[in-house]
Parts: structure tokens; C-alpha cells; sequence
């Protein structure tokens, strides 16, 4: 199956770059390219992509503003409705921008300079039905917004997360480091297939679309803290 990516960024020389990168690969191919929010709309509902590759900062309508409606509408195809997923691109002085983006119901995030292989893989795990989180930049987030998280000494766990199990609360806190259902297993020396069942039973029994709401979560509810993540 070919993964069909529209490419959304002010910048044409990051666009032409992560076009190369992108149709070097036999299941990848990019279908378009957009310099803005408007004209990003105007081609998801003409080519379908399978995954946005979105920038957060544009003239007129932003990258937030984009994903939201691309999520929220979707569009029709020959098959039907399709709601194509979002990775959003960013920087780290734009930080701010992320949760935002998440809110507004994207799959993942990256930064600008991500590696090629990186950029590779999260597109086949996005288009895949997954979220994908960058470690580093979850790590700058918590330090962020460390000042409106409580002290340790005042924590306790929300009453949201009473539901969860006290297995499936320290799934949750590993999720929230940014690692992988492989990594999560090897740590708590469990099969990979108990891991995904313990995801599931989280974004089940929270509310939650997928693993990068799960980050929001956890830092919004001061579960986790900067000085949990490695």
C-alpha cells in the first residue's frame, strides 16, 4: 500500500527537501504541496492524502487552525469519508504552539531538522493508524510548563486516573516518556502484545484517541513531572 503525503510549509526549499527524502522510498508518495493553511484545505479535498505534513506557522490560516479543520472535516472521496491524519512540523522556539496542535486532533509532532529516517518512520506509523511523540521535544514541553505543575509533595492522582489500574498507570507514565510499545515491554519485562492490550485498555477507560493525548494528559494532570523523563 502507498502512503499518499501532502507536504504544508511556507518554505519551499523544506518542502522540495522533504519531498526528496520522501519519494526515495517505494511505499511513500507525495501528492502535493501547499504554502499555506488555505491552500492546504483546498488540497486535502482534492487529493486525499493519507498523511499532512503540516508546518505550524504560515500566513492566513495556520497550521492549528488547518489541522483542526482537516480532522474535524475530513473529505469525501470516490469510497467515502476520509479523515487524513496530521503530523505537525515544528521548531523549538515554537513550543508553545504543540499542544494546541494535539488538541486540535494531530497524530504527532517533529521537528524541522528530524533526521530522514526519523521523518520515514513516524510517516508509516502516523499513516499506520498510530501517534508518534519526539522524546525531546515532550521533554522541553514538561520543562516548559514546569512552574504550573504542582510540587511532588502536593501530587496525587487525579481523579480521572482512578480508573485506571495500578499496571495500566505505569503504562500510562512510560507512554508519556515518548516510548514504544517494544520499549514499554522491555522495561517491564512484559510481551509487546500485553503492552498494546494495557494502550488500549488506557485510551479506552481515559476518553482518549491515541498515545498523544495520553501525553497531554499526563503532564496536564501533573502525573508526570520534567525531572520523571530521562
Amino acid at each position: 500500500m502507498t502512503i499518499r503525503v501532502l507536504l504544508v510549509d511556507d518554505q519551499p526549499l523544506l518542502r522540495t527537501g522533504f519531498r526528496l527524502i520522501l519519494e526515495a522510498e517505494p511505499d511513500i508518495t507525495v501528492v502535493g504541496q501547499a504554502g499555506d493553511g488555505k491552500d492546504a484545505l483546498e488540497q486535502t479535498r482534492a487529493l486525499l492524502p493519507d498523511v499532512v505534513l503540516m508546518d505550524i506557522r504560515m500566513p492566513g490560516i495556520d497550521g492549528i487552525e488547518a489541522t483542526r479543520r482537516i480532522v474535524r472535516d475530513g473529505a469525501r472521496g470516490a469510497a467515502g469519508a476520509h479523515v487524513p491524519k496530521v503530523l505537525v512540523l515544528t521548531t523549538f522556539d515554537l513550543d508553545e504552539y504543540i499542544v494546541e496542535a494535539l488538541r486540535a486532533g494531530a497524530s504527532g509532532f517533529l521537528l524541522k531538522d528530524v533526521p530522514p529516517d526519523e521523518l520515514v518512520t513516524a510517516i508509516r506509523v502516523v499513516a499506520d493508524g498510530d501517534a508518534i511523540v519526539a522524546p525531546s521535544v515532550t521533554r522541553r514541553l514538561l520543562d516548559r510548563f514546569a512552574a504550573k505543575l504542582p510540587p511532588a509533595y502536593e501530587q496525587a492522582t487525579p481523579a480521572r486516573l482512578d480508573r485506571l489500574t495500578e499496571r495500566e498507570l505505569e503504562v500510562l507514565k512510560l507512554i508519556a516518556r515518548g516510548m514504544s510499545n517494544a520499549e514499554i515491554a522491555a522495561k517491564l519485562v512484559v510481551s509487546e502484545t500485553t503492552v498494546k492490550t494495557h494502550v488500549g485498555n488506557v485510551l479506552t477507560k481515559l476518553g482518549l484517541r491515541d498515545r498523544v493525548q495520553a501525553v497531554v494528559l499526563a503532564y496536564e494532570t501533573g502525573l508526570i513531572t520534567p525531572g520523571a523523563l530521562p
